[in-house]
């Protein structure tokens, strides 16, 4: 890797950190980087994995303000998250290169119209448990568990806009501020990457320089994109997120 390479890559790594501590979908910019400096797919798949990790552990902390008082909501979606990693990690290696090409646009086009119709959503959803007389459960049931676990399973095995699923999920599921759902992303999305990249670390090969420069890179991004994404209101927010969803989409289709 070359000098400017090296630099690349590591610019790469910040952009990636801020994204997806705000949104997610940082890896449709660290992994194209990779590819184009002539890493295998999957060596660029595997080294981008586990250079995120600190990034996504980075912004997590410049969210903390924000994940006072849901410690056990943390427990339960990491541990969902932490399976559903694990199982993509293993697609990554089992199914072909082209397994998730039809159905991710599709995936990311229907979280995208839950995150903008989030807030009718979840007035509907309120007026009638009202009706009904049942009250919501604190941390949105069964579902929302088996969701953000088929979502990590996702994650664990690429990973592009993984971050708006569970905006999306949480979203509708959650009597929550959008500010503390996207600190509760932040943290799954730190435990998918990070028990990918350990099964990674004993199946698959990586390229070291590839995986310091984005974790250099995306620990730098994940503080910078907290300190952004918190002052947005919930309007801007989504709205960042739709248009980044947006582009994740048109870039998955061309590729």
């Amino acid at each position: 890797m070359t000098i400017w390479e090296a630099v690349a890559v590591f610019a790469a790594g910040i952009g990636a950190g801020t994204i997806n501590t705000v949104v997610g979908s940082g890896t449709l910019i660290t992994f194209p980087v990779l590819l184009a400096f002539g890493l295998p797919p999957v060596t660029a798949n595997v080294s981008n994995t586990l250079g995120l990790v600190p990034g996504s552990i980075s912004g997590a902390i410049g969210y903390r303000r924000e994940l006072t008082g849901q410690r056990s909501r943390i427990l339960r979606f990491s541990a969902a998250a932490l399976l559903g990693g694990l199982g993509g990690a293993v697609l990554l290696l089992a199914l072909p290169a082209t397994a998730f090409d039809t159905i991710v646009p599709v995936l990311i086009a229907v979280a995208l119209v839950l995150v903008v119709a989030q807030p009718k959503l979840s007035a509907w959803v309120r007026a009638r448990r009202e009706r009904n007389g049942t009250t919501a459960h604190p941390d949105g049931g069964p579902a929302l568990l088996l969701g953000l676990m088929l979502a990590s399973v996702y994650g664990g095995y690429f990973g592009a806009a993984q971050g708006v699923i569970y905006v999306s999920l949480m979203g509708v599921l959650l009597t929550e501020d959008l500010q503390r759902i996207n600190a509760l992303k932040n943290i799954l999305a730190a435990v998918v990457n990070g028990v990918a990249a350990v099964f990674f670390l004993f199946v698959a090969h990586f390229d070291w320089t590839a995986v310091a420069l984005i974790a250099l890179g995306s620990t730098l991004g994940g503080q910078l994109g907290a300190k952004v994404g918190r002052r947005l209101p919930p309007t801007a927010l989504r709205g960042v997120i739709v248009l980044v969803g947006l582009l994740a989409i048109v870039q998955l289709l061309l590729k």
